[in-house]
């Protein structure tokens, strides 16, 4: 595809938008100590925390790669956003609790409190890993693509270098609270952004389009699919993508880091259920305008390109503005929050456990160069990402071998107390030697099994390791259970004294709501 006209009128929209976004960020900048610069000193409310989760969970997988994949196969891949919700409730419900009250900087952290330190080593070291070469660079690399659109004549290196600056400009001098309250922002546009954008789409017939394939019967337009599907076949949606989905809401430090910085449980929890209602949003503002642009522009061989074409082609002069800021908020808000995750992962998880009588201030430093090194590791691999396809395939199949191990490791730690530190440790190596062997060899083991079947064999493996080791070691102690295990009382007692306020205010009202609008969403379309 050749280049697309802008006008000057479009890119002083966007330049003015990124010019504010950095000055934004740096004025609400907090890095007095490690507590204000990397959990913005734990005192944000439900509405923040919801918004900026949102914010930072629309990346360039989820905008530019679930669009591509509506046009390339339908409305399945929406599948991961829907179980994403139900995997948000079971989030708030028995994990986030936990997480707050043990006063964690880290998820790995919290790891060591249940297990030990190997434990917390390892997936720290995963997670840094992860947010450089799967996150950071393809948010990188989907910036990359969409100024290519429009001026095809720019070095896509030099592109990738401006990008990583401007998120880096804001988020490494400002933490956590520059970046979430830049997300603020971005999240705003994003929404407005979005459904402009879908509503042109409907504008020229897409309604209609839709409905003609609804009642045709249309594959495309059903979230459930046989299991020989190559997109999502039905029982990967039971077995496989609820265990990503754990990995990406309740065990990413990018994400859950906002919701580290909530000033209380209760004000956390609101804030997911809000996450949640917006993710349910995603089907009618990405993944519809993707299924309608096999209509309007059918041909388009790389479906990454898809998102980025309905903005350019549709959009007047001064939407079009709009419309590709929220595109790029979405991409620098993951960006920002990745960085100052990365940040707080090597800051607190490595630095501080061989530093430990380094000051809040030194931490702060440390943390200031590390965000600094890993957005140019970024920019020097997101070139790269071109060669693996899709953006989607690129980061799903990559997940599906680094997520079960960890998770598996993260379930049984919360509902089995026998399960212990060295048991914990043997499953979480043993989950990554299976999942390279997978990895190298899986067509010689598995033939042309879908990775999301993949994914529940890895982890039945790591979870039985890890129980059956477990059993040659002592059992954790009383300290290790200590607000890291579930206990059943403490949830009855909870529900008691949730249920004498006003049920709007009771999170377990809006997560009902939450389930049953993703049944209704499945029945609509299965």
């Amino acid at each position: 595809m050749g280049s697309i006209a802008i006008g000057w009128v479009d890119v002083a929209i966007i330049v003015l938008y990124l010019v504010f976004i950095v000055w934004w960020g740096l004025r609400h900048g907090r890095s007095g100590d490690a507590g204000s610069y990397f959990l913005a000193g734990r005192s944000m409310p439900w509405w923040v925390v919801g918004l900026s989760l949102f914010a930072a969970s629309i990346s360039s997988t989820t905008l530019i790669g679930q669009c591509g994949d509506a046009y390339d196969t339908g409305i399945a891949v929406f599948n991961y956003n829907l179980t994403g919700v139900v995997v948000m409730v079971l989030f708030a419900t028995f994990l986030l609790p936990l997480y707050l009250k043990s006063r964690i900087f880290t998820i790995p952290e919290f790891l060591q409190k249940r297990f030990d330190r190997r434990s917390r080593y390892y997936f720290s070291a995963i997670c840094i890993i992860v947010n450089i070469f799967l996150d950071a660079a393809g948010a990188l690399y989907a910036a990359a693509l969409i100024i290519k659109l429009v001026f095809p004549q720019a070095d896509l290196h030099l592109i990738i270098l401006i990008f990583a600056l401007l998120a880096a400009s804001y988020t490494i001098p400002g933490g956590l609270s520059s970046a979430i309250n830049a997300e603020l922002i971005q999240a705003l546009i994003l929404i407005v952004g979005s459904v402009i954008l879908t509503v042109a789409c409907f504008a020229r017939g897409g309604g209609e389009y839709l409905s003609g394939l609804l009642a045709s019967g249309d594959l495309s337009m059903k979230l459930i699919r046989p299991l020989d599907d190559p997109a999502t076949p039905w029982l990967g949606l039971i077995v496989g993508m609820p265990v990503s989905g754990i990995y990406f809401w309740a065990n990413n430090q990018t994400l859950v880091q906002r919701v580290l910085s909530a000033r209380s449980v209760d004000e956390g929890r609101k804030g997911v259920m809000l996450a949640g209602f917006l993710t349910l949003l995603t089907l009618v503002i990405i993944v519809f305008p993707g299924v309608i642009a096999r209509n309007l522009f059918p041909g388009i061989e790389r479906p990454d390109m898809i998102y980025p074409t309905l903005v350019l082609k549709l959009l007047p002069t001064g939407l079009l503005g709009i419309m590709l800021s929220a595109l790029l908020a979405a991409l620098t808000s993951t960006i920002s929050a990745i960085l100052n995750a990365t940040a707080t992962l090597f800051t607190m998880d490595f630095y501080a456990q061989a530093r430990p009588g380094a000051d809040s201030r030194k931490l702060v430093v440390v943390g200031k160069v590390t965000a600094l090194v890993v957005i140019v590791i970024a920019a020097l691999w997101a070139p790269n990402i071109g060669r693996f396809g899709s953006l989607l395939k690129y980061y799903q199949e990559m997940l599906s071998y680094i997520a079960p191990p960890v998770v598996a490791a993260f379930l049984m730690g919360m509902f089995s107390k026998r399960a212990n530190g060295s048991g914990a440790f043997i499953g979480l190596l043993s989950g990554l030697g299976m999942a390279v062997v997978m990895l190298l060899w899986r067509h010689r083991i598995f033939g042309d099994l879908h990775f999301l079947l993949i994914i529940p064999i890895l982890l039945v493996f790591s979870m039985a390791v890890i129980g059956l080791s477990s059993l040659a070691f002592p059992r954790p102690t009383a300290d290790q259970l200590r607000d890291t295990t579930f206990s059943l009382r403490d949830f009855r007692a909870e529900g008691a004294a949730l249920r004498k306020g006003p049920f709007y205010q009771n999170y377990r009202f809006w997560a009902g709501c939450l389930l049953a609008a993703c049944a209704l969403i499945l029945i609509l379309f299965q």
